[in-house]
């Protein structure tokens, strides 16, 4: 246990020291945050009413999605996970720890950001907080099992800014996070229903606004949960002590079963 303390604190103070994971942890979202709530409330004021579930679930997607798979992948290619091997470091410790460490960051924003959205913006808050949070949680696992499988699976830093964005930019646009679902044309909300984020902002509209949605929010609960836990298990399956070793335990492929929980979403929405 105190080694395993001793690696979070090392993995959070890094998220604060390094430029890169200072950027995408802290000052992209807050940034994106202050733009939003200037901009995009004067030119669609129905944003004010979705901003801070939107702004939670961006800050999540930007720490897990864009900023957990590279350093995964440099810390492998650097021969850092062998030095971890040879000292007993487990491979769920290898995952959890970074993992943990960019939610914390994560949860840190978020937390700033509910403090002063209704203050500086007047956008609402929840009407049921532990909701709001419980919800939050579940967003940030499923983020999480997203980002550490795409550093697992990616043989480069390249390939990791794709992954991300395949899952980035499609949530930016067609979870309801800046458009609602209800403008959508009828087959992209449907596609939708594959992103985490998707789920998210059903979820939060249920059960931390007690707002009707489309759809169930309970599916979209367990969506996000077996979501979660799939792709952390898919994680730990496909994971590589070295990118020189040429045998995986599976193939790479099979981390597509993450999208499993969300495509069978579609089943109950």
């Amino acid at each position: 246990m105190t080694a395993f303390a001793q690696h979070f604190l090392f993995e959070f103070r890094t998220g604060l020291r390094n430029k890169d994971r200072l950027l995408l942890n802290y000052l992209f979202p807050l940034g994106f945050y202050v733009m939003m709530g200037l901009l995009m409330v004067n030119i669609n004021p129905m944003f004010q009413e979705t901003m801070l579930p939107a702004m939670v679930v961006f800050t999540i997607l930007s720490a897990a999605i864009l900023g957990l798979p590279s350093p995964l992948v440099e810390a492998r290619d650097g021969g850092v996970f062998r030095s971890y091997r040879i000292n007993g470091v487990p491979s769920l410790s290898i995952l959890a720890i970074p993992a943990l460490t960019t939610l914390f960051h994560a949860l840190i924003v978020s937390a700033i950001i509910a403090l002063t959205i209704n203050p500086l913006f007047g956008a609402p808050l929840p009407v049921d907080w532990v909701s709001f949070w419980a919800t939050s949680l579940l967003v940030a696992l499923a983020c999480a099992g997203l980002g550490s499988l795409i550093g697992v699976i990616s043989s480069n830093t390249q390939v990791t800014v794709l992954w991300s964005q395949l899952i980035y930019l499609p949530s930016m646009m067609l979870s309801g996070m800046m458009v609602p679902l209800s403008l959508l044309p009828a087959g992209l909300a449907r596609a939708a229903a594959l992103l985490p984020a998707t789920h998210a902002m059903r979820a939060y509209a249920a059960y931390a606004y007690g707002q009707p949605v489309s759809g169930s929010a309970l599916v979209s609960v367990l969506a996000l949960t077996a979501g979660g836990v799939l792709a952390l298990g898919l994680a730990m399956l496909l994971f590589r002590w070295d990118s020189q070793l040429a045998e995986r335990r599976a193939h790479p492929a099979l981390a597509l079963l993450a999208l499993a929980p969300y495509a069978a979403s579609l089943l109950f929405l």
